[in-house]
């Protein structure tokens, strides 16, 4: 499998356009998820895709590169299976045991995502302390200060950064890109705080 984001054009036609790119050039869609409507009429979406024997990524790319209006912004690998991994079911994750919803928000969000990993770190006098990470996580964490959802550089990661309360932050990375858009970031917020609310709850 292979997750193509690419941007695109918010008008009729546009996603046939570039499905049928994908198809011409060996790929055969499994899913599409709208990550970004963005303000200037364009939309970026991430594109599930798997590949006929011996078609080669960067066919897709270029296919898709020449549709009016299209850009491929990141193509990588997809590990997480057959299909994408919509914020409902992270929200049913979170409600079916409400006492673990902080555990289980920081499980899910990799796939949620499509990142590599997500930490739940507390943060005291400038110490970083890894409560909970999903594999792929580094072993240790060092933020510079922030308030609020913010991204940041670790290593070769790019990472985005939510807020839980009591001087902790819930920090998912992604290994070279892409990078996480102001939407992404958004979604990270509420899905975190509704975590929150919920183990509260519990």
């Amino acid at each position: 499998m292979l997750l193509l984001r690419v941007e695109l054009p918010n008008v009729p036609g546009s996603l046939g356009r570039l499905a049928t790119a994908v198809g011409a050039a060996g790929g055969d869609i499994e899913a599409i998820e709208i990550v970004e409507k963005r303000l200037d009429g364009t939309d970026v979406d991430d594109v599930l895709l798997d590949m006929v024997d011996g078609a080669m990524p960067d066919s897709v790319v270029s296919a898709c590169n020449e549709v009016e209006g299209v850009r491929v912004l990141w193509i990588s690998r997809y590990l997480a299976g057959g299909n994408l991994f919509p914020d409902l079911e992270v929200v049913e994750s979170l409600t079916a045991d409400a006492a673990a919803a902080l555990d289980a928000v920081v499980d899910a969000l990799p796939v949620a995502f499509r990142c590599e990993w997500a930490a739940r770190i507390a943060v005291t006098d400038d110490r970083f302390e890894i409560e909970r990470a999903t594999e792929g996580a580094p072993t240790s964490i060092e933020l510079k200060p922030a308030v609020g959802l913010d991204r940041q550089t670790i290593g070769d990661d790019l990472v985005a950064i939510a807020p839980l309360g009591h001087a902790r932050v819930v920090a998912i990375g992604r290994r070279g890109g892409p990078e996480f858009l102001d939407s992404e970031l958004a979604r990270l917020g509420h899905l975190v705080g509704l975590a929150a609310s919920i183990a509260q709850r519990g």
